[in-house]
This record gives structure tokens, C-alpha cells and sequence, in this order.
């Protein structure tokens, strides 16, 4: 890492050229998702006029079944070349975004998104990877403004598709789908100008293919970032339909939590997460996003008992206090997720750290409906415990991880360097 720097003094959206590559690359990517994902089911639903539980059942099984390429396709970017690898999976996700628009039968949606969500998890491995290869002058810095521009291209996108909801035509929401196979195809263009990064070399110790799964603190690791990732269904499920359903709060007060929470996210993601740099930072912050979803968990129950006002004020409150627990929580992420994995392997690190994180994201649904909606305040209570419960973990974590790393003297070189490279087939 490069000394006597100061933040101010960085170019504020990357340190150079490459950082600044797969910033935007990012940032056009998750427009494109946001325009989609806002309105996938209703076009499903309304314009192909396929039933709700079919559209459910097909995404569901694309999504169990994309799980399975996350480690193969990491491994694939570690022997391959991140770049390359996740170009390819983004062409393979153009074509499939716009052969949606052909879609007339649940078969048809279940192969296409199974297709689309096999690249998904591909790309999302290779993207781990590269974002190693790229910021290696203030490695949390660049994370956190990556982050920072991936919230606001989702934000930006999740507005357009309301422009769509509202006209409510096919046409319009083939505008969509089209603009998200197209931001595919841009993202993958825009690697183009990334050096092209070859595999790093495995230390003779480490030669196991799948070190990733044989890596227990890492695995634990796993496990407990996908727990705590039911935070991000808090947001998204479980608040709005407990403010709808069990407060007098006005309904336009889930739209203003939902943006309030987006813009707390965008607006102090690199002030916090560039502080957070080494897995001994990862650590406490995954202990200190913890507490902050202990204190917010209650904040969002005490809403049903408040009167109007008092409860848009608290749960105003309560989303601020849970967004910054959002914020050191990813931040966390990124500094165990990344600093944990070895650089020869980060592919097949970040596609296992992904298939725990969707794992989680599947569950989620289900098992929060079933415990905060269904028991109400005790639900709340349990599930802020239990992050925090998960969150206390950290530190010990970390120490586990850092004590069974390989020495630094027999770790290959730096993730940015060109050297001690490995002879690859790809």
C-alpha cells in the first residue's frame, strides 16, 4: 500500500486508470440490473401473463442451480485470467437477457434464467478476482468506491424501471430487458481497456485444486456472511411489509426508507469502508455490524406501537442505524473475503464467499417471513440477537484465519504484479 496518501488527495472516483475502468464497468452493469430486477416479475407476470408461482417456481431454480458455478468459475478466472473469463460471462448474460424477450412458456424462463444465472455466478467470482488484480495501491479505498458507484447504478436503475412500471406496455419493458443485455455487453467491452491479467503462480504447499473448500476458517467464514446477510432482506421484504401491515405510518413511507437507506449507503460507503483495510479491521467491523443490527432490530419493532408520525420518525432512525450496520458489514466482507483468500486462488475464494451469500439470500425470504412477521416483536428481537450473535464471531475469526495463513515469505507475488506467473492451457 502506498504511504502518505490522504484520501482527499485521490482522484475521487479511482487512483488510476484501471481502478477507474472497472468502477465504470461496474456502475453501467448495475444499471442495467437495477432496470431489470425492479421489473422482472411484473413482466413476467402482466405482459407474458405467466402465473405468479411459475415465475417464482423458474427464478427459483435458476437461482439453486447458478450456485453450482461460482467455485468452478472462480477456479477457471485463477487459471485463466480473471478479465477474460468475466467477459465471457458477461456475452453469455447479453444473450441470455435478450433472448428474455422470446419467453412465452415457464419452460422457456426457467432454461433461459438458469443460463443467465450459471453466468451470473461466474462472472461474479471472476469480478472478486479482478477487483484484487486492479486496487492494489489503497485496496479499501478502491472497494469502497467501487461499492459506493455499484449502489448508485442500482439506485439509478431501479428509477428507470419505474418509468417503465408506469407506462406499463410491453414495449416498455422490452426497453429494459434489452438495456440490461446491453449494459452485459458495454460492461465486457469496457475490460477491454484492463490489462489482461494472467494466473499467479501457487506456492508449492498449496498445489490442492479446490483449497478453497478445504480451508475452514475461511468455509466458517462463509457460513457466517451468509447469516448475516439476511440483513439485506430486512430491508428489501420483511420493513416494508411490516410498515404497511403493522404500523400507522403512510405507505409512502417504505419508498422513503428504501431511497433514505440507498442514499446513506452512497453517501458514506468510502468514508467508513476506506478505514477498514486489513482482516483485523474486517474482524471488529463484522463485530461492530452486528451491534448496529441489534439496536436497529428493536428500533423497527417499537414502529408498531408508535403514532404516525413518531413512527416514519423512528423508522427513519432505525434504517440509518441499520444502513451504516449494512455498510461496516460489506466492508467487512471485503476485507476477510478478500485479505483471507490467497492471491493465487481469489477466483475460487470469492465464487465459494458467493455461493454462501446466495445460499443465504435464498433462505432469507422464507425464514425471516416465518420468524418477524410471524412472531412479530419477539421475531424482531431474535433476529437482531442473532446478528449480533453472528457479528461477535469476528474478531475470533479473523485470528483463526490469519493464524493458519501461509507466511508472508512463501505467498506469491502481489496480486497487481506481472511476475511469477503460472503456465496456464487457457
Amino acid at each position: 500500500m502506498i504511504k502518505g496518501r490522504s484520501p482527499g488527495r485521490t482522484a475521487h472516483i479511482g487512483s488510476n486508470r484501471s481502478e477507474r475502468v472497472l468502477i465504470l464497468a461496474s456502475f453501467v452493469n448495475r444499471v442495467g440490473n437495477g432496470l431489470f430486477n425492479a421489473a422482472a416479475a411484473l413482466y413476467f407476470t402482466l405482459i407474458v401473463e405467466l402465473p405468479a408461482v411459475q415465475v417464482g417456481a423458474a427464478l427459483t431454480v435458476a437461482g439453486l442451480i447458478g450456485l453450482l458455478a461460482g467455485i468452478p468459475g472462480g477456479h477457471l478466472a485463477d487459471r485463466c485470467g480473471p478479465r477474460t473469463i468475466m467477459m465471457l460471462a458477461l456475452l453469455v448474460q447479453a444473450l441470455a437477457m435478450s433472448a428474455l424477450v422470446l419467453v412465452e412458456s415457464w419452460t422457456a424462463l426457467a432454461v433461459i434464467a438458469t443460463v443467465d444465472q450459471l453466468a451470473a455466478a461466474v462472472c461474479g467470482a471472476a469480478w472478486g478476482a479482478l477487483v484484487v488484480r486492479v486496487g492494489t495501491d489503497r485496496p479499501a479505498l478502491f472497494r469502497a468506491k467501487l461499492r459506493t458507484y455499484v449502489n448508485l447504478g442500482v439506485v439509478l436503475g431501479t428509477v428507470g424501471a419505474g418509468f417503465a412500471v408506469t407506462v406499463n406496455t410491453r414495449t416498455a419493458y422490452i426497453v429494459l430487458i434489452l438495456g440490461n443485455a446491453a449494459s452485459f455487453a458495454l460492461c465486457a467491452l469496457l475490460l477491454l481497456l484492463l490489462p489482461h491479467y494472467r494466473a499467479l503462480a501457487a506456492p508449492p504447499q498449496q498445489q490442492r485444486r479446490w483449497i478453497a473448500l478445504a480451508d475452514r476458517p475461511f468455509v466458517t467464514f462463509t457460513a457466517l456472511y451468509g447469516a448475516m446477510g439476511l440483513q439485506y432482506t430486512v430491508v428489501s421484504l420483511i420493513l416494508p411489509i411490516w410498515i404497511s401491515e403493522h404500523t400507522d405510518a403512510p405507505r409512502w413511507t417504505v419508498a422513503a426508507v428504501s431511497a433514505f437507506n440507498s442514499a446513506v449507503c452512497v453517501l458514506l460507503q468510502t468514508r467508513i469502508g476506506s478505514r477498514i483495510e486489513t482482516p483485523r479491521d474486517g474482524g471488529r467491523a463484522f463485530r461492530t455490524a452486528g451491534l448496529l443490527f441489534f439496536l436497529s432490530c428493536p428500533m423497527m419493532a417499537l414502529t408498531a406501537y408508535a403514532p404516525v408520525w413518531a413512527a416514519v420518525a423512528l423508522a427513519v432512525a432505525a434504517i440509518f442505524v441499520h444502513s451504516l450496520g449494512e455498510i461496516w458489514e460489506s466492508s467487512a466482507g471485503f476485507a476477510l473475503g478478500f485479505g483471507l483468500a490467497p492471491d493465487h486462488a481469489q477466483g475460487q475464494y470469492q465464487g465459494l464467499l458467493g455461493l454462501g451469500f446466495s445460499a443465504g439470500q435464498a433462505l432469507a425470504p422464507a425464514l425471516l417471513t416465518t420468524v418477524v412477521l410471524g412472531l412479530g416483536t419477539p421475531g424482531w428481537l431474535l433476529l437482531g440477537a442473532f446478528l449480533a450473535i453472528a457479528g461477535a464471531f469476528g474478531p475470533a475469526l479473523e485470528r483463526w484465519g490469519t493464524r493458519t495463513r501461509p507466511h508472508q515469505e512463501d505467498a506469491p507475488s502481489k496480486p497487481g504484479e506481472q511476475g511469477h506467473e503460472a503456465h496456464t492451457t487457457c
